[in-house]
């Protein structure tokens, strides 16, 4: 299957007149059309700064400093910001995790919608309209033309991230970067928004990454996981294969965090310790602090390397039947 998308190496620093600190490195991956990757790890694993870079979005004094981000075969690196801003919000789109991030709280539904698509294409007021209309439809909004003439404040938190999402859709991209969009959302409303994004993915061949820090979200969504920690790729896969046997220390840490019907009468596990500064790494594999399987050989840095048809950044892997 033909990439969409082929990251190699992506690395992004602070850079200051002191130093540097590095945010993410080594950042490796592909993705299909109509493929769903789901991006996991804990709070300041990188996986937002991830998402960031490869839009562009990146804020000073932090930049990408390394690696490739190959759409379509082109480096995005490599292009001017005026560019950039035909592809952002065009063939490629971001679904933030706050709605009110995208909305212009002092302007109608149907103003901002109607911007997005006259940035990118020349085309009448009415017909954008229209466009914003059936986009609003599609992802479940009664009474569409009616909402258009809204503000995002007579919105429900539900249904601003369904406008949210509406607007990503509005240009049909090629690939649509989801970052933790259904985390302050209830559960019921959290399986609506999982439920159309899933469905418009697939029949439009759109690729989806879905950055979350939650299993579960992604359990039943993504075709493959990504697995981060402290800035890097811990564990690569098929989701089935990850859930069912997780290989790398943290990933079998969540995994055993989880709560789920066959642990009932079980203590859930948590994973002892707290996730580094980037300002103050460990040396050698970040996770070897909290890992119980660590050893003198940690203190070296891990490689991203093929085992058992997945990929693994570590020296002590989880074998099968090993307790989780």
């Amino acid at each position: 299957m033909t990439a969409m998308l082929e990251i190699k190496g992506l690395k992004t620093e602070v850079v200051t007149a002191e130093g540097r600190v590095t945010l993410i490195d080594d950042i490796n991956l592909d993705l299909a059309a109509g493929e769903v990757m789901g991006l996991v790890g804990e709070s300041g694993s990188g996986k937002s700064v991830t998402g960031l870079s490869i839009m562009g979005l990146i804020d000073k004094p932090a930049q990408v400093t390394g690696g490739q981000i190959l759409f379509k075969g082109r480096d995005l690196r490599t292009l001017s910001e005026r560019e950039f801003r035909s592809i952002r919000g065009n063939r490629i789109a971001m679904i933030f995790q706050d709605p009110m991030s995208t909305l212009n709280p002092v302007l109608r539904i149907d103003t901002q919608m109607m911007e997005v698509v006259r940035a990118h294409e020349t085309i009448s007021k009415q017909a954008a309209r229209e466009r914003a209309r059936d986009a609003l439809g599609m992802v479940g909004i009664p009474s569409p033309e009616e909402r258009l003439s809204a503000y995002p404040h007579q919105f429900s938190g539900g249904m601003r991230q369904r406008v949210a999402i509406a607007i990503a859709l509005l240009m049909s991209p090629d690939l649509i970067i989801a970052d933790e969009p259904t985390t302050a959302l209830d559960v019921t409303i959290q399986a609506q928004i999982l439920s159309i994004v899933q469905k418009l993915a697939r029949e439009r061949g759109t690729a989806l990454i879905w950055v979350t820090h939650d299993l579960s979200v992604v359990a039943g969504l993504a075709d493959r996981l990504s697995v981060m920690y402290a800035g890097r790729i811990a564990e690569q896969g098929k989701t089935a294969d990850l859930l069912r046997r997780p290989m790398h220390p943290y990933t079998n840490g969540l995994m055993a965090s989880l709560p789920a019907h066959n642990k009932r009468g079980f203590r859930l596990r948590q994973i002892s310790g707290t996730t580094p500064s980037v300002a103050n790494m460990p040396k050698g594999c970040a996770f070897h602090p909290r890992c119980s399987s660590a050893t003198e050989l940690c203190l070296s840095p891990p490689q991203l390397e093929p085992v058992e048809g997945r990929l693994l950044r570590c020296f002590h892997p989880v074998m099968e039947g090993a307790p989780a």
